[in-house]
């Protein structure tokens, strides 16, 4: 993320992470601290500046909020600006990681969350419903800063994130009908719940926290690299733009939990409710599709990679889906807004897990470009 990354760091030989860790700076060693005081600086200005949520939530354009738009595009536009698109043939060739992620996200992760949500919170069926929006809505914008940080192939990363999003326009009203409305009745666990999103809506969501920064970063490799070759354009240009990543990526928290710091703080006990079953889920993603790609026999990039597009979710969307569809005070809106406050911590604890698990690889079996 910085002058000194991590993935530039040949895959260790048995030897454990400390290499990688001793090559980090400052910024990035401490990432952990630095979220989780961005979180709370984001609580404390929700909770004590009376009426900052309220002025912040009317920041937006089409229910999308700028000021968090803005940080996930200063976040994305660095790691995009990174990716070596003329090696994309290289992911879109490898089938195994192609039709797992598909199979994952699109037909695991929905099935799963569907099952956690009526599992812990059968008695509450307004966050219940968030929850399962929560599993719908892909991550498409935040897996790609764990993703790097976490040393994973960002070709792959790129080349998955894309994938997730073509599906995401097509799939995400379909799914929401079957699990919120024709799986409950067929199953006879009540009335179900109809969601009112169109397909502008989530293509909007796409263009803006996909689109613009994609295409931002491949303009950007591909001037830079003709204007200075690719040894500067890598070696001088991305360790200058490198740390506004992490500003983005901090930015970008404080704002969403200045936006429900109230919300959060005044519920207590409804979100830990809502916490434990995606605690479940989180764990149950990372670890089943990081076996999985092992098991497969991927590299351990693509294997990282595999697993946090797998375990992330694309909150902003299921967020606002939930506040067009139920209201913005609602169960559903607050299921919502609870699946950052503990993804967040959750995934950069994941970052760690997955550095400390890359000494069970062979020596030799990380495939990103140095």
């Amino acid at each position: 993320m910085t002058s000194t990354e991590p993935t530039t760091v040949p895959a260790p030989a048995g030897g454990g992470d400390d290499s990688i860790v001793k090559k980090l700076s400052t910024l990035d060693r401490y990432l952990a601290v630095w979220i989780l005081l961005a979180m709370a600086v984001g609580l404390g200005l929700g909770r004590l500046i009376p009426g900052m949520n309220d002025a912040l939530a009317k920041i937006e354009i089409g229910g999308i909020s700028l000021p968090i738009a803005l940080g996930l595009l200063v976040m994305m536009y660095p790691v995009l600006a990174k990716v070596r698109y003329d090696r994309l043939d290289r992911v879109t060739g490898d089938r195994k990681l192609l039709v797992s992620s598909l199979v994952i996200n699109w037909i695991v992760g929905p099935a799963v969350m569907f099952a956690l949500a009526w599992i812990f919170l059968p008695d509450l069926p307004e966050y219940r419903t968030g929850l399962i929006i929560v599993g719908l809505a892909r991550c498409i914008a935040m897996v790609i800063i764990w993703n790097d940080l976490a040393c994973g192939d960002r070709e792959a990363a790129a080349v998955l994130v894309a994938l997730n999003s073509v599906f995401q326009v097509f799939a995400f009203g379909l799914l929401g009908w079957f699990y919120l409305d024709l799986l409950p009745r067929w199953m006879n666990l009540g009335d179900g719940q109809g969601l009112d999103v169109s397909v502008w809506h989530i293509a909007l969501n796409v263009v803006i926290f996909l689109g613009i920064p994609l295409l931002a970063g491949f303009l950007t490799r591909r001037i830079g690299e003709q204007k200075m070759g690719r040894d500067t354009y890598e070696q001088r240009f991305l360790p200058k733009i490198g740390p506004w990543a992490l500003y983005g990526l901090l930015f970008t928290i404080v704002i969403l939990f200045a936006l429900q710091g109230k919300t959060i703080t005044s519920q207590p006990l409804d979100v830990v409710r809502i916490a434990l079953p995606l605690l479940v889920y989180f764990a149950v993603m990372f670890f089943g599709t990081f076996l999985l790609g092992k098991g497969l026999g991927l590299a351990y990039d693509r294997t990282t990679t595999l697993a946090f597009t797998a375990a992330g979710n694309n909150f902003e969307l299921a967020i606002a889906v939930a506040i067009a569809t139920f209201g913005v005070t609602s169960g559903q809106a607050l299921s919502g807004v609870v699946g950052p406050l503990i993804e967040v911590p959750v995934l950069i604890g994941l970052v760690y897990v997955a550095l400390a698990w890359r000494r069970r690889f062979a020596p030799g079996t990380v495939t990103t470009a140095p």
